[in-house]
């Protein structure tokens, strides 16, 4: 349909009555106007496994959220049971450069325009950082505006709050507008501190990290996981673990930064040397291994080097890369595993940015009841997880797809 458009559009630009005009263009020349114009041209295969294991990686998130809030709530020094869910960032952040690399690569500059690269990335993720803050809105407001501390802001400076949310603007901690009072970049949807350096990366990306030969990119990435890797081990954010990056303060926002490019250039990296490697049933040995990793209890240290820091780094530098190449090696082999893949894929950004509003409720209803166990909160806990999956279904459906097509059009 998109090229009967062209073609068309073709016609009524040239003032031609004949058709076999058109027909004649090459297609060179047709790929080139599709790009400039945001209409879809011929796209390289899906990687369905990658697809689904980020849906996976999604909802492992929200269950990683819901144990964040009883350590929210009751104080406690660390995260129970699910202690390294936060790693599902820097996987996704692989997986990011990855695609990125895969689906941009042979492309920039030549088909494609850095203009059109960024229309493109704003189009595919934008659209629902305004939906993520707006419901983040909407629960701030129903819990009437209230702060962690128990204090009320009003509702003038959460408006303000909303509309930087909605323009990618970070709010520094103390300031009218961090409205929650717990220092966050984006106070009404905390995850939306990942897009901001998500968006660094698909800037950095087009405007040099794809013009590097890859012996070039795999010594930026080697001299950056040295660099993480020293962050991580040494301790230097000073929470013993790598969970940097959504406040603006020197260390997180170089902590950020890193943990941002370091899986970023190696998801990059992998897709310039990919060669797949297939096993059976791959996708579900993936599934369980990121289940496995996320579940792994907080490591303390030994004195001189942080243990969860080297459980970070193996994750991230060894774990996670043998993933990704398996996952990309991997096709789905029937239909009910395909139809999977491709919902979790679907659901998997839409439910990792609405579903922490409904968390901050969750979280303060704890603070006011008082309970800080799974046992004692799983039928609300459930409520939380299934709504949020609900939600993002439904902002997929009525609200995601729809604008990003209508988008595409115009």
């Amino acid at each position: 349909m998109h090229n009967e458009k062209f073609y068309y559009l073709g016609l009524i630009r040239t003032d031609c009555d004949n058709l076999s005009v058109f027909l004649s263009f090459k297609e060179e020349r047709c790929k080139r106007y599709m790009d400039k114009n945001m209409m879809p041209i011929a796209t390289k295969p899906h990687y369905e496994l990658l697809d689904g294991l980020r849906g996976v990686a999604a909802l492992l998130v929200v269950w990683y959220h819901v144990f964040e809030g009883f350590q929210f709530a009751g104080n406690q020094p660390f995260i129970r049971f699910i202690n390294h869910g936060y790693l599902a960032v820097d996987f996704f952040f692989m997986l990011s450069g990855f695609v990125m690399g895969y689906a941009y690569g042979d492309r920039l500059d030549k088909s494609l325009s850095i203009a059109a690269f960024f229309k493109r990335r704003l189009i595919r993720l934008h659209p629902m950082v305004i939906m993520g803050s707006l419901i983040g809105f909407i629960s701030f407001a129903l819990t009437g505006f209230e702060r962690w501390d128990g204090t009320h802001t009003t509702l003038v400076v959460s408006l303000i709050a909303l509309v930087a949310a909605w323009l990618m603007i970070p709010a520094l901690p103390g300031m009218p507008r961090e409205v929650r009072g717990n220092g966050e970049l984006f106070p009404l949807n905390g995850p939306s501190w990942s897009l901001f350096f998500e968006y660094i990366g698909n800037i950095l990306y087009a405007v040099f990290i794809h013009r590097l030969s890859t012996r070039l990119l795999a010594l930026l990435t080697a001299l950056l996981s040295c660099v993480w890797a020293w962050f991580a081990i040494t301790n230097q954010s000073q929470y013993g673990s790598i969970g940097v990056g959504w406040t603006f303060d020197m260390v997180n926002m170089l902590g950020g930064s890193l943990r941002m490019l370091c899986p970023f250039t190696i998801g990059i990296l992998l897709s310039r040397v990919f060669k797949p490697h297939f096993i059976k049933g791959i996708f579900w040995w993936c599934s369980v291994i990121l289940l496995l990793l996320f579940h792994v209890p907080f490591l303390g240290s030994d004195g001189s080097f942080s243990l969860n820091g080297i459980y970070e780094m193996v994750c991230i530098l060894i774990l996670f890369p043998c993933i990704v190449w398996l996952g990309a090696s991997g096709k789905t082999t029937d239909k009910r595993s395909e139809r999977v893949c491709l919902w979790l894929g679907q659901i998997s950004y839409p439910l990792y940015i609405v579903h922490y509003p409904l968390m901050y409720a969750f979280y303060l209803w704890l603070i006011k009841t008082k309970q800080y166990t799974l046992s004692s909160t799983w039928p609300v806990a459930l409520c939380v997880i299934l709504g949020s999956i609900i939600l993002a279904q439904v902002c997929l459906k009525c609200y995601d797809l729809p604008v990003r097509k209508w988008l595409n059009r115009h």
